[in-house]
């Protein structure tokens, strides 16, 4: 049985929340503030966290920001704010979802369970960081030889090229910042630039996607940076 932590502040909410999750045979439990949400997340086996934002104590900003550091779970982020640099903040900490205020529990039990199904594919298979090489939706990358192809077709890329792809390969379903990009690719110390990041995701989705302007492997996720999709 999944088990699935709510941090929400209000009892009316949390407890329509824990009542559908029950119903529909997960395990629910409820932190009503911030600090009690952090200590249980952090340190209960939880597999997916519906977190409000606006809460005593820790606010729901910090707590997607130290539970992303320590675990790989989904995180729905639950929230009156419907202003969109609240749901670039949030998904820039590490949240997978934002829902905003008021909502449909059937909306939220389907998004729920539509995390919960996807990362348990993910788990079952072999994390790409473990593996020689990585096959993914007729994209090859053999991390020994430095090789990429597409749908059998060797691809030419530069050395920045391909240390960006596998790096995006190697973290799937989590965006990343240019700033964050450029200094696992580049290195803060480097005399680039950030518009060095834009140029090459361009030129990646230019040899790797069928359509680079509507692009199915690197996916932009806007005012955030990118994220890679399997």
């Amino acid at each position: 049985m999944k088990r699935i932590l709510i941090i929400e502040d209000d009892p009316v909410i949390a407890e329509v929340e824990r009542d559908y999750l029950q119903a529909s045979g997960y395990a629910a439990d409820i932190a009503v503030n911030g600090d009690e949400g952090l200590r249980r997340a952090l340190s209960e086996p939880y597999d997916l966290l519906v977190l409000d934002l606006m809460l005593p104590g820790v606010d729901g900003y910090e707590i997607c920001k130290q539970v992303r550091e320590a675990k790989d779970i989904p995180i729905l982020m639950v929230s009156a704010k419907k202003e969109d640099i609240d749901k670039i903040r949030g998904l820039g900490l590490g949240a997978d979802d934002y829902v905003s205020k008021p909502f449909s529990v059937g909306e939220l039990m389907a998004r729920i369970k539509a995390h919960l199904t996807r990362y348990a594919r993910l788990t079952n298979q072999s994390r790409p960081a473990d593996k020689d090489e990585l096959r993914i939706r007729g994209l090859y990358i053999d991390k020994m030889s430095r090789k990429v192809s597409v749908n059998g077709e060797e691809l030419a890329l530069t050395g920045k090229e391909y240390d960006l792809l596998l790096f995006m390969a190697m973290h799937p379903n989590r965006v990343f910042s240019k700033d964050d990009l450029f200094e696992r690719i580049w290195g803060m110390d480097s005399l680039g630039d950030l518009a060095s990041v834009t140029v090459y995701i361009s030129k990646l989705r230019e040899k790797i996607e069928r359509d680079p302007s509507k692009p199915q492997f690197i996916e932009t996720i806007w005012g955030v940076g990118y994220r890679f999709n399997l």
